[in-house]
Parts: C-alpha cells; structure tokens; sequence
C-alpha cells in the first residue's frame, strides 16, 4: 500500500514511478520538488538558493538512474534560460557571486543534452568573472555593491564554477587564479588559536564590521565555513593532477578538517550555529552547516584528500542530523528543520556581524540552502569507503576524438568523464560509489601498467572508419592481458553489432579465453520501440541480482569454447558470457550496453532496469577481482 501512494503522488505530480522504498534524501526531494515546482516563467527567478536544491537533485539523479530529478531540473531551468542563452532576471552588471552558481547547472545541462543554449548561458557566466572586480591580490569581491569586501560564501559561489570551466574549456591558468583566491582569504580570515574562518574580510577594513587591525569580521558563522569547504571539495575535482594549487587546497582542506571536528557537538554530532560558543545563550545547532561539513568531510575521504579517520566525523554527523532535523511528513516526504534563512554583513539595515546578530536571524523548516546541502550529504554519505580497487577503462583501442566549442580535439564515446549519451560517466560513478577507484588506460596494456588495475575494460575497439590509425591489439599486448588475468584480473570485453565495431582483432584477443564475438546485429529495434530490445532477466546466474528488465539494441551474439560459458542467453544465443581462466575472471557481452543513453533514465520506460544492471555487474566484477 506505501509504494501505491508514493506512485500516485508522482503521478499527480507528473514523473513516473519508480517502485522502491523512499531513502531520506529521496524523501527530502520530494518535499523539494513540490515547494519549488512553478512551472510559469513569469515567476522564474535566477537565485543560487534553488540552485543548491539542484546540485543536491543531480547528485541523487547520478545515485539512483531516476531521471524524475534530472528532468525536474531542466525544466526549472528552461524557465530562465531562453532559446539563445538569455538569461532571465540575471544581471551582469551587479558583479554578483551568488550569481555564477547556478553555472555549474548550465554546464551539467550542456554536457549531458548538448544543448547549445546553456553553453551560451555559461559564456556570460564567465565573462562576469572575467570582469568582476577584486582586491589588490586577486580575490573576487563578493558583490559590487560591498566592495573590497571578500566572503566564504563566494567561494562557492564562484570557484567550483570556475573550475570546471576552465577544464573544460582549456583555461589552465585559471587554476593559478583559483589556488590564489583559496589562499588569500584564508590567510586573511583564519584564526590561528582555533583554525576557524571568520565569515568575512574587508580589504579597506573601514566597514564597521571589521576588525580595524585585520580586516576579519567579528565571528565564526557556520555555513560560511561551510560553503568554504563545500568550495574546496568541489574545485579540487577538476584541478589537474600535476597542478601546484592542488597541494595548496589539500593542505588548507586538512587544517580546516582539523578545525571544524573539534568543534562538533560531541552529544549531537551536529555544529553550532556560532561555531566557537557551543551552549551559549541563544546558540543553536544549524542544519545547513552539519550537512555541509558532512558533506566536506566525506568528500574529502572519498576523493583521497584527507586522512580516513575524518570519515567517522561525518558519520556521527550524518546520523545527528537524521535524528534532529529529519523529520517525516506525509508518506513520501520529510521536511528539513533547524535552517537559518540568512546571514550576512553590511547591506541594509545594517548586519554588523556580532553574535547577537547571528542568533538573531530566523531559522526556517525547508530552507532551499539546508535542503541542497543535506541532498549533497545524503548522496555522499551513500558512498562505499575506498577498498583499494582500481577499475580501468581502456582509452587505447577505443580512441574517438571530436571537437568541443572551442575547436579543441577531445575525448568521447564510452569515456568516464563523457556525461553525454556516447558515455561512461554513470557507470564510472556507479563503481566509485561501490568503493572503486576509476582511471583510464591511454597506451598500449604491459605488465607494468595493468598491475595497477583490479578491472580492466576494453569497449567497441575502433575500426578505419572511425580512427584514422587505430590501435589493434598485437600479440605483445594479448600476452600482457592474459597474463594480468591469469593472476586475478577482471577484464570486460564489450562490442558492438558488426557494422560497428571491429572483430577481427578484437577475436584474437577474445579468443584466449573462449569467445568469439559473431558477426551479426541481434536484437534490432525500429524508432522507439524498446519493447524489441527488452531482455527479461532469468536469473541463470548470480550476476543480476536485482534486474529483472533490460534493453540491449544491435548487439554480436557470443561462440564460445573452452573456459567460457553463457550466463545470459536468450532463444538460444549467447548473449553475455564468463570464463574463469587462472585466478582471474572474463565478462563478455555483444554491445557497449551501459552507456548514458540507457543507463540514466531519460530515453527508456522506468521499467527498464539498466542502471540497476549497471550497478550488479559493477559489484560483481569488483567481488571477482584483487586487489592490485
């Protein structure tokens, strides 16, 4: 009966229903998608506070394959961006931070659909911090109207944005700028008895709020330090991995961490509002900030910039803010308490950032801010500790290039950090999610670089038609294969149907562990008719353990022979296959199958079950392989 009124709630709502128990962040979605559901633009406005809901929304979207909360966020956005990337009630001339925000949305949009209008959107994103004005060293003042003056809250407004723009778009010396701005607010903001941040600083430290020695504002306000550290994690996924400033964000990432976990209530797990007056007169513990520090902390244990130990930080946090600010409403849905609304210094009427003022502020239920935040939490929180395997995807049989917007060749076509249709990005999340690391293979397989990788994954090797030279594999690099598998591996061959992929190669290779890839295109589906592609699962094996439903279209049948045995056939053909050879494992299936196209959600029906296929193999492969 539970799962009948959360489909007809959906419903009424207009997403489809997906049959399975509500998690608290899924719980939380649903409150937020039915508070900010509009769907006239009139009302639309450009403001970051929505857009922390849908950087929460994309994290749970990317955790689940459920494209009710993809799509809930383009939508919102078409409602202010327009068909030649105008964006409605923003303006540039403000040289506001807390506007460049939602350009992490615009470029999430773009990757996926390619739509050319939120490129264009995100241009004027740029150009705003190309011209946004700065102190003397460097640092964006947050806003135009308080010149001079820099915030933590800008930090993330900003610099994440910046990042991911920059290396998308080639900009390498941006990273210099970015490791700066980190640097130079923390200087000037830390307090060196505590190691906590004060909200603010002001270059001419004329403002009233300022301390006249210094600059700093007066106090520790909790989701300032929040943000910044929500900054730090979020700019250092795109820092490239040889860059200087990424040592400088890791070391400012760990004395922050050092900071704010002495701090944490230890009753609660939760922080205070004021961070460094815990139980003081009007003090409160505040929602927003625990799931930002949570959200921070596992981050950073998870990406590999801060010690394990910090992990049970965020979890103690985690669990404190389930406890006291998750509380549950109707059937589908819980709200989120304990949220200040706003905090800021200057303006008017005039915010002098004392500690009365900051207990001062109303604390709301559902705030935008507090619901993103704990959305990011949630999904980061959802994450498998790192257990030290590496799945590597190969980028050496499979080389396409095209060119981006900026004439640059780059990579794409089942590649991990390809979020469009033609990629990987989702099942690469999926194995991080389950404890593994991702990285890719650029050059020819040896003994030497395969030993650093647990899974190895070989998809649609390239023909003439699609690479120029392409790389087949030579007998040097089949011999360096099995040799890897023999002493524990886990390889995953993927083709393609035969007009698409190159076999006369790739069955060499194949051909060692008993398969061969057929020259034929099963399975062929007309337009949009999924139903000609659909797979019912029968369970032959313990791979799939939750899949009942898949769509595989155009697919090579298996041949196999010796070690190989099918696991999955279907009247008759083999459609994927296993061979146990030596202590290591091969998977093999006819098609690149787990792409985004239809593993995401957006194309297929809901009861297609791809992600969770996805998601089966995945752990699967990561049970069969070592350690390495």
């Amino acid at each position: 009966m539970g799962h009948l009124k959360i489909c007809i709630v959906f419903l009424l709502a207009g997403f489809t229903c997906v049959a399975q128990s509500p998690s608290p962040e899924m719980r939380v979605a649903a409150t937020a998608m039915s508070l900010w559901n509009g769907d006239d633009t009139a009302s639309a406005r450009w403001t970051y506070d929505e857009g922390v809901v849908w950087r929460g929304l994309a994290a749970l979207w990317y955790n689940t394959g459920d494209a009710r909360y993809f799509k809930y966020i383009q939508r919102q956005m078409d409602r202010l961006v327009d068909k030649d990337g105008h964006i409605r009630t923003y303006k540039l001339e403000d040289y506001n931070l807390d506007n460049v925000l939602c350009g992490r949305i615009l470029l999430l949009l773009w990757r996926v659909t390619g739509q050319e209008k939120y490129y264009k959107a995100s241009l004027t994103l740029r150009q705003q911090l190309r011209e946004q004005p700065r102190t003397r060293e460097g640092g964006f003042w947050h806003k135009k109207r308080y010149p001079e003056q820099v915030w933590l809250d800008g930090l993330y407004m900003s610099q994440p944005f910046f990042a991911e723009y920059a290396s998308l778009f080639h900009e390498d010396s941006v990273f210099d700028d970015i490791a700066r701005q980190f640097a130079a607010i923390e200087r000037h903001t830390r307090d060196q008895r505590s190691g906590l941040l004060y909200h603010g600083w002001d270059e001419s430290k004329q403002e009233k709020w300022s301390d006249p020695q210094t600059g700093h504002s007066p106090n520790f306000w909790a989701r300032a330090m929040g943000w910044y550290g929500m900054a730090l994690v979020d700019a250092l996924d795109y820092f490239p991995a040889r860059h200087q400033g990424r040592k400088i964000l890791e070391d400012i990432l760990r004395r922050y961490a050092g900071a704010i976990t002495k701090v944490q209530d230890p009753a609660t797990g939760c922080w205070w509002d004021v961070l460094d007056k815990a139980g003081a007169q009007g003090n409160y513990l505040e929602s927003s900030a625990s799931c930002m520090f949570v959200y921070t902390l596992a981050k950073g244990v998870h990406k590999g910039y801060l010690p394990a130990n910090y992990l049970a930080f965020a979890e103690k946090g985690y669990q404190g803010i389930l406890k006291k600010f998750i509380h549950d409403g109707a059937e589908d849905r819980s709200d989120l308490e304990g949220t200040v609304a706003v905090s800021g210094l200057g303006g008017t009427p005039y915010r002098d950032g004392s500690y009365a003022y900051y207990i001062g502020e109303k604390v709301v239920p559902n705030d935008p801010k507090g619901v993103g935040a704990f959305l990011l939490a949630a999904g980061e929180m959802d994450r498998k500790p790192d257990d030290g395997k590496r799945v590597v995807l190969d980028e050496y049989f499979n080389n396409e290039r095209r060119k981006d917007p900026t004439g640059m060749p780059v990579r794409f076509h089942y590649v991990w950090d390809d979020l469009a249709n033609s990629g990987f990005s989702l099942w690469g999340h999926i194995f991080r999610m389950n404890g593994a690391l991702t990285d890719t293979l650029a050059v020819a397989p040896t003994a030497a670089n395969l030993k650093r990788a647990s899974v190895y994954i070989i998809v649609d090797p390239d023909d003439e038609k699609e690479v120029a030279a392409p790389n087949y594999p030579s007998d040097a690099d089949i011999t360096a294969i099995e040799d890897w598998v023999k002493a524990g591996g886990s390889l995953v061959l993927m083709a393609n149907d035969s007009a698409n992929c190159e076999f006369t190669h790739f069955n060499r290779l194949a051909a060692h562990f008993g398969i061969q890839f057929n020259y034929d295109c099963y399975h062929k589906v007309t337009g949009n008719q999924f139903d000609m592609g659909a797979f019912t699962m029968t369970v032959q094996d313990s791979i799939f353990k939750t899949t009942k439903k898949i769509y595989i279209k155009e697919l090579s049948t298996l041949r196999l022979s010796g070690p190989a045995r099918p696991v999955f056939t279907d009247a008759g053909n083999t459609i994927m296959a296993v061979a146990r050879v030596g202590k290591g494992t091969v998977f093999a299936v006819g098609d690149p199958w787990f792409y985004n196209e239809y593993t995401d959600g957006r194309k297929l029906p809901p009861d297609y079950e791809n992600f969770n296929a996805a998601r089966d193999l995945a752990q699967w492969l990561l049970r069969q392989a070592t350690k390495n």
